[in-house]
Parts: C-alpha cells; structure tokens; sequence
C-alpha cells in the first residue's frame, strides 16, 4: 500500500512539473520566464508585420533569456534603488498605465463612422464654407492708407494704386490675394473684408500687424469642401483628441488637489 501511494505521489509530481514546465519557455537561475510573457512579445512583433514562426519564437526566447540577465544583475548591483533609475521605472510605468488608459477609454466611447460624418457635415454646412475674392494694398502710415482711400473715392483704379503696396506678393498683381476662405487672413483684415459689399473698398483704412490696409472685395463663393473619404481619417483623430481632453478634465474636475 505504502508503495502504491510513493509510487502515486512521485506521477503527480512528475505530471504537475510538467505542466509547470509548460508554462515557462525558460528558468533563469531559479526565476522562470513564463510562456505568456513570450506569447505577448510574438504578438507584439506580429502586430508590427513580422511573421510568427519557429524561428521567431526562438529568437525571442532568447532575447527575453537575455534580457532576465541583465536585470538580475542590475537588481544584485542594487540599482532599482538609485533615485535616478527609480525615477526612469517610475516614469515608464506611468506612460504605460496611461496609454493603456486612453485605449481603454477610446474603446469605451470612442468615435463612429456616424459620428464622423455627422461632425464633417455640420463643419461643412458652416460659415467657413464660404470663399473670398479679395485685393490689398498694404502701405506703413495710415495717411497713407487714406491718401489712397481718398484717390478711389476720385475714380482712382484700385489695380494701379496697388503697385504702390510693400505686399510683393500681390502688388505686381493689382493686390489680387485669389480665392480664400476669412480663417486664412489675420482678424482685423478678415473681420473687415467679409463685412464688405461685393465690388466696395474699405473707406476706413485697416490696421494689422503689418501695416494698414485698404481692401477691397472683389467676389464671393460657397468653397468646395474637401470629399469625406478624404479627411475622416484626420477628422476621425481630431475627435478622439477632443473626446479624451473632454475626458482628462472631467478626471481633473472630479479629483482632489491640495
């Protein structure tokens, strides 16, 4: 009897090492390395376009092998302990903590195809939709400005005074800045161009960072928004930005801090 139990206990722990045994790829001076582990690193490496294979396998066992190495000799050495090297752990893990935050959280409430092409047509439905056909001249003083302002009023052509214009861009072009939405010009210039008529001249001049300048609208158009294929991509990404500022403040909202 006695020898039927020895004989019994001795098969299950043969069995239960080999299960032990399964579940580690290699033990590194008594600290194993599991098999999970392993499976993690190849799914990594696949994920980045590398073939699962034998011979993948084998190199990242022995990489991780490798690795388990060198950290225990570091840990021997003491260096976890030294502020500097804690500091780097420390920093690490909460880059990694928050990564895996934000794909939590995006995975939760992240962004539909119905979401982003309901944003792409309220942003196109909007004012900025519309384009402006518009001239310049650009000039240091304001008396200037309204020395040229004056010379319109008279019958002055605006093409011909526009060669007087430090614009070199559009002077040699009777101040012509082609077709444009308002977002593309600096504020006072923008605020004054769309609130003019068709055909009409600023009869005030404009003051900007650049100088003062005499505007005058020449045409406008709906703009031809971009096709959707196009930009939901990046429209797409612009929307998970927002979703997860959205998110951060709502955590920064809610958290105590003294």
């Amino acid at each position: 009897m006695k020898s039927f139990q020895k004989a019994f206990l001795a098969a299950a722990l043969v069995s239960f090492g080999g299960i032990a045994a399964a579940q580690n790829i290699a033990v590194v001076n008594g600290k194993p390395i599991t098999r999970a582990r392993a499976d993690a690193f190849v799914n990594e490496l696949t994920k980045q376009g590398q073939q699962d294979s034998p011979q993948l396998q084998a190199l990242v066992r022995q990489e991780l092998v490798d690795r388990e190495i060198l950290v225990q000799e570091a840990e021997r050495r003491g260096l976890p302990a030294k502020p500097e090297v804690k500091f780097q752990l420390d920093n690490v893990r909460q880059q990694v903590l928050i990564n895996a935050l934000v794909q939590d959280q995006l995975a939760k409430s992240g962004v539909s195809d119905a979401d982003v092409k309901a944003e792409y047509d309220r942003l196109t439905k909007s004012d900025s939709g519309k384009e402006y056909r518009a001239r310049h001249i650009l000039v240091e003083k304001e008396d200037e400005a309204k020395s040229i302002i004056d010379k319109l009023k008279k019958g002055g052509k605006f093409e011909d005074l526009a060669k007087q214009s430090k614009d070199p861009g559009s002077a040699s072009k009777g101040g012509d800045l082609d077709w444009a939405n308002a977002q593309s010009f600096v504020e006072p210039f923008s605020k004054a161009m769309v609130a003019l008529e068709k055909g009409k001249f600023t009869e005030t001049p404009v003051q900007t960072q650049f100088g003062w300048h005499v505007i005058r609208l020449d045409d406008t158009r709906a703009a031809k928004p971009p096709e959707f294929d196009q930009v939901k991509d990046q429209l797409a990404e612009s929307m998970k930005r927002k979703k997860l500022q959205d998110f951060q403040q709502q955590l920064k909202a809610k958290a105590k801090i003294q």
